[in-house]
């Protein structure tokens, strides 16, 4: 195994481009360390992201915005509460990943890039609208969230392609945002089913929405017509009614020891509504 430390992001994207085996890039490492351990990966090439100047950066965009580096860790994000004012529901999601020790590694991009559908950052993210910037040997590009994961343990991303920040949009006036999952323990265990609902409102009235559900589905889904539920409404008992038929609709879950199909798909519902709620409170906070 051949192990990396570039000092760009450029020069990341040209060494994994130029890689003929499996590679991996290393940030938080939480996802890629365990592998190596199971012996379910053994990369030929492994490049350390970690040293190139501003990879763990939490930073203000000139739209009003946030840039997350691609190396800001869970306790990281915790700590800064401007962010966390603005954007509890993606902060919150992250902190939901593994035990305190995990926390001061994991990242948002890392549990992006591993491609699970239950991944807890990722239904936060896209509900949020967020956007990665991507680097390639051809150039650099932003895409939305829910275009990289294409199903489990795989992304859009191509050969010598390498995420260096998660992007956040201005958060605006009010607008609020919540992630809640199922999981069987109390902690430290993987959503059998996630929910992320980012909201605006103008008095009592939603003037717009985003909706976007994890673990019932190959990828985490951005659901459309739980959005088109919200909008317009005053989240009154026949909008959460409509909210979470939607998001039962959208399921596409697989039964196994977790959960079977029915209980994925109720839960869906349930966690939907509820993060709603929580979500049109912030909002009108």
């Amino acid at each position: 195994m051949r192990y990396h430390t570039p000092s760009s992001f450029e020069d990341a994207s040209a060494i994994a481009a130029a890689a003929t085996g499996v590679t991996r890039f290393l940030a938080g490492g939480t996802d890629v360390l365990v592998q190596l351990r199971s012996d379910l990966v053994t990369p030929d090439d492994l490049i350390d992201i970690k040293r190139i100047a501003g990879v763990r950066d939490i930073t203000r965009r000139d739209d009003g915005g946030w840039r997350i580096g691609a190396a800001a860790s869970g306790v990281e994000l915790a700590e800064h509460e401007a962010l966390i004012a603005e954007w509890p529901g993606v902060v919150e999601a992250l902190e939901l990943i593994g035990s305190t020790q995990i926390q001061a590694r994991c990242t948002l991009v890392g549990n992006l890039c591993n491609g699970s559908p239950a991944a807890d950052s990722v239904p936060a993210m896209i509900a949020a609208g967020a956007t990665v910037n991507v680097v390639s040997p051809e150039g650099a590009r932003e895409i939305a969230v829910e275009d990289v994961p294409t199903g489990p343990g795989m992304t859009s991303l191509g050969p010598g392609e390498v995420v260096s920040a998660v992007n956040l949009p201005p958060r605006g006036e009010g607008g609020g945002d919540a992630y809640l999952r199922f999981i069987p323990r109390t902690e430290m265990d993987i959503a059998v089913v996630g929910a992320g609902v980012n909201l605006v409102r103008e008095g009592e009235t939603i003037t717009a929405a985003r909706v976007a559900l994890g673990a019932v589905a190959p990828t985490v889904l951005l659901v459309e017509e739980a959005r088109a539920a919200l909008v317009g409404s005053t989240l009154d008992d026949s909008a959460l009614a409509a909210l979470a038929k939607a998001a039962e609709a959208a399921c596409r879950p697989i039964s196994d020891k977790r959960g079977t199909v029915e209980f994925r798909t109720h839960v869906a519902g349930v966690l939907t509504r509820r993060a709603a709620k929580i979500a049109y409170g912030r909002a009108g906070a």
